[in-house]
């Protein structure tokens, strides 16, 4: 998917006024395409995640996805443009009593009908589909368990496989990380990179790792809601890293990670928009 924004401005989705989290911004990015997009904390990443997604409307600029300006069509041609989408949260919103199997068809709904989309709460289909999704992520073991049962880093890898099974051409992913050990994050940045590829979609993903970032082809650096630089990985110079996290060192440094993939429960649930 083609993604083409000229000075697009957005507000925090619980903003209703004051300064824009996003200030005017001018990007373009091809099909196909994998960019990883860092900066300090309250640099505006998320939230031009959700503008992208359709899920935050500019407060001003325009948003083009394959050409089209999602904003100007009817609210059903809309819904069928956001099931190309795929936004996944920081901390997906998996529902605490619902087995892995069903968390991960989700992402199926957009393409099925009503009556499909009800049954498959019950009888699921599709059951090797999401089966292979989650054993890229090392999580085939956990199919049938209970989302209340998974560790906060077990829910984020659910949360990434459920892009495996989705039909959408744009994958917009925020800190796929937080809550993964080192060796659990290889393993979920190569796979979703490379699944990217084999699936065609365009990938956007927010990263505190500046080291994992460094493997994206592109990388855009935000602070303070603005674009500071938007280039090759090999041109992101130690002193431009410096100058975009001066005075948030820490997180240029890294920390270690709140609630990790072997603590269960180490993560709260948030939301996963897909449809």
């Amino acid at each position: 998917m083609r993604i083409t924004i000229e000075r697009l401005a957005a507000r925090h989705r619980a903003a209703t006024g004051g300064a824009h989290a996003l200030k005017p911004l001018t990007l373009t990015i091809a099909p196909g395409e994998q960019v990883a997009v860092i900066g300090p904390s309250g640099a505006g990443k998320t939230t031009l995640l959700y503008a992208l997604a359709c899920a935050l409307k500019p407060v001003e600029g325009k948003l083009e996805l394959d050409g089209t300006d999602p904003w100007k069509l009817s609210v059903a041609r809309l819904q069928k443009l956001r099931g190309r989408l795929f936004l996944a949260p920081q901390s997906p919103p998996l529902p605490p009593r619902q087995r892995v199997i069903t968390a991960v068809l989700a992402a199926r709904l957009p393409r099925q009908s009503l009556f499909a989309s009800l049954r498959s709460l019950f009888y699921p289909t599709h059951i090797a589909e999401a089966e292979a999704a989650l054993a890229r992520f090392d999580l085939a073991g956990k199919l049938w368990d209970r989302v209340d049962r998974l560790s906060g880093g077990e829910r984020q890898r659910v949360g990434l496989a459920r892009a495996l099974v989705s039909s959408a051409s744009l994958w917009l992913v925020d800190e796929p990380l937080s809550s993964l050990d080192p060796s659990r994050a290889t393993l979920a940045i190569e796979t979703l990179t490379r699944s990217a590829r084999e699936h065609g979609a365009t990938l956007i993903t927010t990263l505190h790792q500046v080291d994992v970032a460094a493997r994206f082809p592109r990388i855009i650096g935000l602070r303070d809601g603005e674009l500071k630089f938007d280039l090759p990985s090999r041109e992101v110079t130690r002193e431009r890293l410096a100058a975009l996290y001066a005075q948030h060192e820490h997180e240029l440094l890294g920390t270690a990670p709140v609630g990790g993939d072997d603590v269960p429960g180490g993560s709260p649930p948030a939301a996963m928009y897909c449809r």
